[in-house]
């Protein structure tokens, strides 16, 4: 006989945890969510699934490992840093993939490099006339009529390599525009990199708008391609 529990309280289940089907052992997040409401971090959030994953990332960064019981992802603990800077290992350009993505309810509407179409297979190669300026591709975006970037950056933390692979995935327009460069020296470095991944909070005086003449701040993630990682580790200077 089975249990019928939850027929009187069905939100009292438990939801299925989501897996993910690759070989990552956490995410690394520039944001988190509060009550449905997205908010901008200064300092890294890591999720993961691995106990033993949370506590060496406290231990390398700070924070204390949380578990989030409503999540329904197989990351469900999170450690809020106390660092907006890490260093890590990406292994030569395919450690990056980025293309453009709309959702609509989930589902997915439009998905393209820029140019052409990715998917679905009977649209792929065609163009998808996006707009060809960048101001008209960010309005596009921001009125949901249009792809905004969707970038995964997979790498190893050079504090620790051995505890396995990572994930940083964004829909940073400000990483998007310079990402050319970091696969650039990637492509000219044989083997592995030492990089540095973080959260840089930029502020400025609004020149124009409703905010004109005040301060304005806001974070944004940045990849930075230092060298070698073999030359890193033979001087760590």
């Amino acid at each position: 006989m089975a249990l019928r529990i939850f027929e009187t309280d069905p939100d009292a289940k438990p939801k299925e945890r989501q897996s993910f089907s690759d070989d990552t052992v956490g995410r690394f997040h520039s944001g988190k969510a509060i009550d449905g409401t997205p908010l901008a971090l200064t300092e890294w959030r890591v999720s993961t699934g691995d106990p033993e994953v949370a506590d060496a990332v406290a231990q390398l960064f700070g924070g204390s490992p949380v578990e989030n019981e409503g999540s329904t992802s197989e990351n469900f603990i999170d450690v809020e840093t106390s660092a907006s800077k890490v260093q890590i290992i990406l292994d030569g350009p395919s450690a990056i993939y980025a293309d453009m993505k709309l959702w609509n309810r989930g589902k997915l509407v439009h998905h393209c490099d820029g140019v052409n179409f990715l998917s679905p297979d009977e649209k792929k190669g065609r163009p998808c006339y996006c707009p060809e300026l960048m101001a008209e591709r960010k309005a596009a975006s921001k009125d949901y009529t249009g792809p905004a970037p969707s970038i995964t950056i997979t790498f190893r933390l050079a504090d620790d390599p051995e505890l396995g692979m990572f994930k940083f995935q964004t829909g940073s327009w400000t990483l998007a525009e310079v990402l050319h460069e970091a696969e650039d020296k990637l492509a000219r470095i044989e083997g592995e990199a030492l990089a540095e991944l973080e959260i840089e909070e930029v502020e400025y005086v609004a020149k124009k708008g409703p905010m004109k003449g005040k301060t304005v701040s806001f974070c944004k993630p940045v990849l930075r391609v230092v060298k070698s990682y073999s030359a890193a580790v033979a001087d760590p200077r």
